[in-house]
């Protein structure tokens, strides 16, 4: 990434906070905002990253640093949380030290948007490590398959292989999985442990306790069926 000098460029304060462009499916907000929800989950006790749904990164790599990328969703690491204990408005990068998203992520939709040439060429100049396109609904119109990672290699994105995908850097994993809510269910993208389990929600794991308990309650009810009155040791 070529580095300009932060004291002939606008702050963050003086650029647009949004390109005020209107998503056309409702997965480009869901699905990075269910990814950020996860993380404040996962990684409640760290203060060191950040994830944005549809925030523009402002950068030196590009025709102007006035241009942003929106990313769908990007994730950095080793910045501040809440940068000064507020909310950003935009990411600039030469107010972060410099430091890229590792990750980016864009969701194809009906108006193709440049996610397989124009915005790859431009994450890969400003050096985003892992560059992540699902496309559900048009991968055969593009030609592609409809989850793809893509990791930089000197310079140049190259396919990987494998989902759930692990992505050392980032120390997670991401890949498709259904997610349940009442009796809708769609397919969404999760984070996953290096075993390639999928980090649940709250809420999974609030009904898979409750469900335990009242297995364990049943079995308890099932004993004093038969025997009568549990033993000492069963008594609390």
């Amino acid at each position: 990434m070529v580095k300009s000098d932060p004291r002939q460029l606008p702050s963050s304060a003086e650029l647009p906070c949004s390109d005020d462009t209107p998503v056309d499916n409702e997965d480009q907000n869901f699905i990075p905002n269910l990814l950020l929800f996860l993380l404040q989950y996962i990684w409640a006790n760290r203060n060191d990253w950040f994830f944005s749904v549809d925030m523009g990164v402002y950068h030196t790599t590009g025709v102007s640093p006035l241009v942003p990328i929106v990313p769908d969703g990007f994730l950095s690491l080793g910045v501040e949380r809440r940068k000064a204990g507020k909310s950003r408005k935009s990411y600039v990068v030469w107010e972060e030290n410099n430091i890229v998203p590792i990750l980016a992520l864009e969701i194809v939709s009906l108006t193709p948007g440049g996610e397989y040439d124009k915005k790859l060429d431009t994450y890969a100049k400003l050096g985003v490590l892992y560059y992540i396109i699902y496309n559900p609904e048009y991968w055969q119109r593009d030609r592609h398959q409809p989850f793809e990672v893509y990791r930089l290699v000197d310079g140049s994105y190259q396919l990987q292989i494998g989902e759930p995908f692990w992505m050392p850097e980032i120390g997670l994993g991401i890949g498709r999985s259904q997610y349940v809510s009442g009796n809708i269910q769609r397919q969404v993208l999760y984070w996953y442990d290096q075993e390639g389990n999928r980090y649940q929600t709250p809420e999974e794991v609030e009904q898979q306790t409750r469900q335990q308990l009242e297995l364990v309650q049943q079995q308890l009810e099932r004993y004093r069926q038969q025997f009568g009155e549990l033993p000492e040791e069963g008594k609390h």
